[in-house]
Order: C-alpha cells, then sequence, then structure tokens
C-alpha cells in the first residue's frame, strides 16, 4: 500500500500544510516573545506550574499506591 501523501497540489507548487502551520506557529510564539515579554513569561511559568503540579500529584499516587 503506497504511502498517503498529504500535499495539496496548487499548479505547479505543492504546498505542504503540515509545514506551513508549524511555521506559523513558530513565527507567532516569536512576535508573542518579542512584542509582550511580561506576559510570555506568564504563560511558561504557569505552563511550568502546571507540570510540576501534575508531577507532584504523580508522585503522591504512587507514595500511597506502595503503603
Amino acid at each position: 500500500m503506497p504511502a498517503l501523501n498529504r500535499s495539496v497540489q496548487t499548479g505547479c507548487v505543492t504546498v505542504n500544510i503540515k509545514k506551513i502551520l508549524t511555521w506559523a506557529g513558530i513565527a507567532f510564539l516569536l512576535f508573542f516573545l518579542i512584542s509582550a515579554p511580561d506576559q510570555a513569561s506568564e504563560v511558561v511559568n504557569g505552563i511550568l506550574d502546571s507540570l510540576r503540579q501534575a508531577a507532584e500529584a504523580v508522585i503522591t499516587f504512587m507514595r500511597n499506591l506502595f503503603r
């Protein structure tokens, strides 16, 4: 079975939607970091805090599981 090609043919040019969306996301992140660094740091701190809380919850669960 041949591999599926997820590119869209537009005339002579093959446009890879995933590549376009990836670069658009990177451009948006860079714009956000440059134009609003304080808010960007708050977003990153919020994400890291959520990950820390999730890790602590898993550790607490594992400790209670093996008591």
